[in-house]
């Protein structure tokens, strides 16, 4: 999705728009510098570097997240894949070792040695061709879908991925399983996610619920819409974003909205690109709310929480810890004094 020390394509939101890219690229950064062996969601990962399910070579159809009905004589054995976090899904359901070609962005051990192709919207084509991949997994959001018209012209089938909320990344495991003949992995490993999800919500319910506001960039302020997985997490978490009312998904708000809202806690993905809390203090605008004059700024690691992947159980206990740190329990096991503001 966004962030990091250097300009590099998101993972969300919006991928296609020049917006997001500008706000974004610096974002996703981070998220190929952490291996996925940090991130798996739990073990059920390793358990499903199985075998093929006994239908391995039979034909395969399934309608991708644009559309397009994409066929496979067989289930994919050679894939590039041009989303680091279905990169991280086919880790997850076993199939690491059918990856042949990455981004640059993808910097999990599994993959680290394959070739790169470049960015996930702007590709080298003619790199992809020369992989001889039996399957790309490619962007729902690339607004120009050049990249896919033109490998779908040479005879290689492509099957189109959106990341944008949670059932999408549910879905995306499913498909991912169905087109690697992995079905009973991709099942296990959703199974656990929804697992991690529940064990979330529990931990919440009954907590107080603070007004947060998500800040995906500062500059100008950029936070998740209500129909995004990150949006979804909070909830999940216990927090209620302030802006629950935006159509968008990555909306662009106005300094002064924020303000007007006053939310309780600021959200910060850590090393996504935005500003530390001593620069917002010495911000107009930042230096006015609430949140950040009184220190209530709580911050997590956007190479974790930013990605749209099997990890987002781990995202959720992250945020669930960070917004109500009660919860979390120090190095000796006994449960921190300290919690999160209530409502207001």
């Amino acid at each position: 999705m966004f962030f990091g020390g250097r300009r590099r394509e998101p993972d969300t939101p919006d991928e296609g728009t020049e917006t997001r890219r500008r706000a974004c690229r610096g974002a996703f950064a981070l998220f190929a510098v952490v291996g996925l062996a940090a991130c798996a969601p739990d073990r059920a990962g390793e358990r499903a570097r199985s075998s093929r399910t006994a239908s391995a070579d039979a034909p395969i159809e399934l309608t991708d997240d644009a559309g397009n009905a994409v066929r496979l004589a067989h289930p994919a054995r050679r894939i590039v894949s041009l989303i680091p976090s279905a990169t991280e899904t086919l880790i997850a359901i076993g199939a690491a070792g059918d990856i042949v070609g990455r981004t640059r962005y993808d910097t999990a051990p599994e993959v680290a040695a394959l070739p790169s192709v470049g960015g996930g919207v702007d590709a080298s084509v003619e790199a992809i061709v020369n992989m001889r991949p039996d399957l790309v997994i490619a962007w729902r959001s690339d607004s120009r879908g050049s990249t896919r018209e033109r490998l779908v012209s040479v005879g290689i089938p492509v099957f189109v991925l959106k990341t944008e909320d949670t059932t999408d990344i549910f879905r995306g495991i499913a498909s991912m399983g169905r087109l690697t003949g992995r079905d009973s992995a991709a099942l296990a490993v959703a199974t656990s996610v929804r697992r991690g999800l529940d064990d979330v919500r529990r931990a919440a319910a009954g907590r107080p619920t603070p007004k947060v506001f998500y800040l995906v960039y500062n500059d100008p302020p950029m936070t998740a819409g209500p129909r995004t997985f990150i949006a979804q997490l909070l909830s999940l978490a216990g927090a209620k974003s302030i802006f629950t009312d935006s159509s968008q998904l990555w909306p662009n708000v106005a300094m002064e909205e924020i303000l007007r809202r006053d939310p309780d806690l600021l959200v910060v993905p850590a090393g996504a690109g935005v500003n530390s809390l001593d620069r917002l203090r010495q911000q107009s605008g930042w230096r006015d709310l609430r949140a950040v004059r009184e220190g209530r700024v709580i911050t997590v690691p956007a190479d974790i929480v930013n990605r749209p992947s099997p990890i987002i159980a781990r995202s959720a206990r992250l945020l669930l810890e960070a917004i109500h740190p009660e919860l979390r329990a120090d190095s000796a096991g006994a449960p921190r004094p300290t919690s999160a503001p209530a409502a207001r």
